[in-house]
């Protein structure tokens, strides 16, 4: 069956870690020039390397069921992969965790850093430390969850005002890699392997309440 050469491959880095998707056609052209590998499923569920010849080879040799897609051109059949290893880049990007809502409950654990106690985010507010019109920045050392009550009782205040405790300090959370990724179709199975798909938010700006 032919396919779109625009269909998404996961591209891994010499140390097999994820790092970019490319499309189908790249990765060929990738495969062909010797710059990287095909990854995938051998008989005994490891993961295997080949090389252009070797992928070639195994798209010709192996019984085609229609699960898996293929390239056909007049002297070629050849599977479509799905996960490519370069040979020659060994870099990681960095990624800085996005400053939005949803990372800010994901950092705070869904709980009021007031009271400590847990709530659905339905019935938690972003609360500025330090209020914004005393000059607290819309940052993440100075943005907290806070349960409706304690944000209503500490009102435009500091803590020590309202005699309110912080639970913790708050703190921009480390990076971590990742790539982002936005498709249709069903992630395939390979790349659930080495990928740690992450949805952000958009920024959280001045309007953050």
């Amino acid at each position: 069956m032919s396919v779109a050469l625009g269909q998404q491959v996961l591209v891994l880095n010499r140390l097999w870690q994820a790092v970019n998707l490319c499309s189908v056609r790249r990765a060929l052209t990738l495969l062909f020039e010797g710059n990287a590998q095909v990854v995938a499923n051998n008989d005994a569920g490891d993961f295997k390397t080949y090389d252009f010849q070797q992928w070639r080879d195994f798209s010709n040799r192996s019984t085609h069921d229609g699960s898996e897609d293929v390239v056909r051109t007049v002297a070629l059949r050849i599977r479509i992969p799905r996960v490519i290893l370069l040979l020659f880049f060994d870099r990681l990007p960095r990624k800085d965790v996005k400053f939005t809502r949803h990372n800010i409950f994901e950092r705070d654990r869904n709980t009021c850093q007031y009271c400590g106690k847990v709530f659905d985010r339905r019935d938690l507010n972003l609360d500025h430390v330090i209020p914004r019109d005393r000059g607290g920045p819309t940052t993440w050392e100075n943005i907290v969850c806070s349960c409706i009550p304690c944000n209503t009782r500490k009102a435009n205040k500091t803590p020590a005002e309202a005699s309110m405790r912080l639970v913790r300090k708050p703190k921009r959370p480390k990076w971590r890699p990742f790539v982002q990724v936005s498709f249709g179709a069903p992630m395939p199975d390979s790349w659930k392997h080495f990928l740690d798909i992450a949805y952000w938010n958009v920024e959280l700006g001045e309007e953050a309440q």
